[in-house]
């Protein structure tokens, strides 16, 4: 599996950043590179603001930085739709603690793909 994953943090602290609930209200996303079932790369980016673009924004904002998969705990049917129309894959969080639990039970492939009936009319969700 080769990926740019992108997971909504709480911190800039890498692999051992907290998970944030909700994508499009986190303080920032890290973004990992995976290949070959390994971490290549991470790196932290600010998140975007809802008001340009409303929910939609971080879709975009996440597609310019060429990211694949999105791990998520919660989200509205909007941009997941808006999501699997920009070709980045949404799956669950599942409660993974931190950003690097959460990439390596994706190497594992023990995520489950985020569906249309587990959004949220907005706000936090949980992980």
């Amino acid at each position: 599996m080769n990926s740019i994953v992108a997971i909504p943090s709480s911190g800039p602290e890498g692999l051992e950043a907290g998970i944030d609930a909700h994508f499009g209200h986190c303080a920032m996303y890290t973004i990992v590179e995976v290949a070959d079932g390994e971490i290549k790369e991470v790196h932290t980016v600010p998140s975007c603001a809802h008001e340009q673009g409303g929910c939609l924004a971080p879709v975009q904002y996440l597609a310019d930085k060429d990211v694949t998969v999105l791990i998520s705990g919660g989200m509205g049917f909007r941009p997941l739709m808006g999501f699997n129309q920009a070709g980045i894959k949404v799956v669950h969080g599942s409660g993974a603690p931190t950003v690097g639990k959460a990439v390596q039970a994706l190497i594992k492939d023990s995520l489950p793909e985020f569906t249309a009936d587990q959004t949220c009319g907005g706000g936090g969700g949980q992980m």
